[in-house]
């Protein structure tokens, strides 16, 4: 039962986040604006929101001026109600303490934060302040939360600020090095939710180490059929947000497994 509310639940977040990254990329108001066509501008009426079926019982065209609608808008809402079963049918620890609902919460709320910044980034190679701050906010009120909670509150608020310093701290050397030419200073941004909402230093390595694997398998095949040149800018958000993704939920099996594998 708990699952089938969460995947309604991130469905609904799903389609907020469609609308959410429009608005302000277009500079609308996202909180009073109405949803509407991105073609024709007509206002949207309930059943043209419904997440997924509203799209299919259109047949992916918009009902008054029947433009094509990106099959972006199910996937996202598709994705939203992955993220949010994936991620309690998987969460690393148990649910009986309430640091740990706690975290969890803050970690699906921010995980709205990080879709829009995925989307966002992947379509304008962007990561605006106006959805990394509240996502930060988010992320810290969670971390904040197991603080007052937990017992552990020095070794966890000491693993939060080494994580951020992995995740942040290095890409701000890099953006300070380049002067901004090798990583946008969005990535450094950025650094300060994921570091947030891994809270240890090591899943931080983790983290950048995936999102390296994951731009770079993403980036080769263009490379091989020379639709991409070797200079040809890549968005390299979206490979840190699914990075931090699979090192929220399995980053501690991960480097337990590297390190019976190593021997340490």
């Amino acid at each position: 039962m708990v699952i089938t509310y969460l995947a309604i639940l991130g469905l609904c977040f799903g389609s907020f986040v469609n609308a959410l990254v429009w608005r302000i990329h277009k500079k609308k108001d996202w909180v009073r604006e109405r949803s509407q066509c991105t073609h024709c501008g007509h206002k949207l009426k309930t059943l043209d929101l419904i997440p997924v079926l509203s799209w299919l019982f259109l047949g992916g065209k918009c009902r008054y001026c029947r433009k094509v609608i990106s099959v972006q808008y199910p996937v996202v809402e598709l994705t939203g109600a992955f993220v949010f079963t994936f991620s309690y049918t998987y969460w690393p620890a148990s649910f009986g303490s309430s640091g740990q609902m706690a975290l969890f919460i803050a970690w699906l709320a921010a995980s709205i934060g990080l879709l829009a910044l995925l989307v966002y980034d992947f379509k304008w190679m962007l990561l605006p302040s106006k959805l990394i701050y509240p996502t930060l906010a988010v992320a810290a009120a969670g971390n904040l939360v197991y603080l007052i909670i937990a017992p552990e509150r020095l070794h966890f608020l000491t693993s939060w600020v080494l994580s951020i310093l992995v995740a942040s701290g290095i890409f701000w050397l890099l953006f300070t090095v380049s002067k901004g030419k090798w990583i946008g200073y969005g990535d450094v941004r950025l650094g300060l939710v994921t570091g947030t909402l891994l809270h240890s230093p090591a899943k931080s390595f983790l983290m950048l180490f995936l999102a390296s694997v994951l731009g770079t398998l993403f980036v080769i095949p263009s490379l091989v059929s020379k639709k991409r040149g070797i200079n040809a800018k890549l968005p390299y958000g979206p490979f840190l947000i699914i990075a931090t993704f699979i090192c929220v939920l399995f980053g501690s099996s991960i480097i337990d497994w590297y390190q019976r594998l190593a021997g340490l």
